[in-house]
């Protein structure tokens, strides 16, 4: 008879509850290949860690999916359309608030589209559970890794001007179908967001100034995304869309913020001209470019000349935010030189 392990079984209790709530016993037992009398102790044992409620009867229980869910399923990538996954296979499974719902239909659907047709991979899997507190959701593919994807396109060989270049938005390999919209508004969706690629891993927390920094990887190879929204967020859909364009109102994908301090360490700071070319690379795309210097003490007279006089006549707006009184005095004096 074979052993049934609880954290097996939570990967697809929550579909099978739904589908079996009658039955559900019997369901576990035969998809298991364990007794019902193993399967009861197991749907008992599911139901003080709330992943299901049970209602009914001793004798004619009836189950449901508890305060805990989760669904994880994979597929083959070749012929995949992002909305069938969504529509069948995980929303009838969740009871989201309704702008989480849509806030997560957004993202999973992104994201798995980039998997479609970025990842150049033969299989995804995606897991969305429901906590308490949060909608998590994991999209992994098998493909060669967005950083190796951004290389080929870009020539950006370096992790961190690969991740600079996606933290401004727009980016994309594919220009006549995408519009580099859907990596960077997921990330803006969720309060935690990890991206792992191959052995690079970087993370963004909505509460931390210090926006992206380097992470943990995961030995994985591909793509993996993880995103998590706060079931009480005042966030929506619209909110963080109308945030990037210029007066705060409208779709259109105007305004971006640069975050400095992922090209900085403490072995290197802000110094050259390459610098500042590599950060005002493709802001032209923008009306309003915010640099944000957080987490930057203080700038080289090159990187500041050349991103702030020579390149100043650039279509976007530069407006550098977070400044310390070193980096705001730079700038003021190459500013300054200009306008003489």
């Amino acid at each position: 008879m074979a052993r049934l392990d609880i954290n097996t079984l939570t990967l697809w209790i929550t579909a099978a509850a739904a589908q079996h709530p009658h039955d559900l016993a019997d369901h576990v037992a035969e998809r298991s290949g364990i007794s019902r009398r193993s399967a009861n102790k197991a749907l008992a044992r599911l139901v003080e860690l709330n992943w299901l409620a049970r209602e009914g009867t001793p004798r004619r229980p009836s189950f449901r999916a508890g305060l805990l869910r989760q669904v994880v399923r994979s597929y083959a990538l070749a012929g995949l359309e992002e909305d069938i996954p969504w529509s069948r296979d995980f929303a009838p499974y969740f009871a989201l608030p309704a702008p989480v719902q849509r806030m997560v239909q957004h993202s999973f659907c992104e994201l798995l589209n980039n998997a479609i047709d970025h990842s150049d991979g033969t299989s995804v899997t995606v897991s969305l559970r429901q906590t308490p507190a949060h909608a998590q959701l994991l999209v992994s593919d098998d493909g060669r890794g967005v950083f190796d994807k951004i290389h080929e396109a870009f020539a950006l060989a370096d992790p961190t001007l690969a991740m600079l270049e996606l933290s401004k938005g727009k980016l994309t390999s594919q220009p006549q179908r995408h519009t580099g919209r859907g990596l960077f508004f997921t990330s803006k969706l969720a309060d935690v967001f990890d991206l792992h690629a191959n052995d690079v891993a970087f993370q963004r927390r909505e509460w931390d100034a210090n926006g992206w920094l380097p992470g943990r990887a995961m030995k994985h190879r591909g793509t993996s995304v993880y995103a998590a929204i706060a079931l009480n967020t005042t966030r929506t859909l619209e909110s963080v869309l109308h945030a990037y364009s210029v007066d705060g109102a409208g779709f259109g994908f105007e305004r971006t913020i640069v975050p400095l301090r992922l090209i900085t360490s403490t072995l290197a700071g802000l110094e050259s001209r390459a610098q500042a070319r590599r950060v005002a690379s493709r802001l032209h795309q923008f009306r309003r470019a915010e640099i944000d210097f957080n987490g930057v003490a203080q700038i080289g007279h090159g990187f500041a000349d050349e991103l702030f006089r020579v390149l100043a006549d650039s279509p976007a707006e530069l407006v550098p935010i977070n400044m310390s009184p070193a980096v705001a005095a730079m700038i003021a004096s190459v500013r300054s030189g200009a306008a003489a």
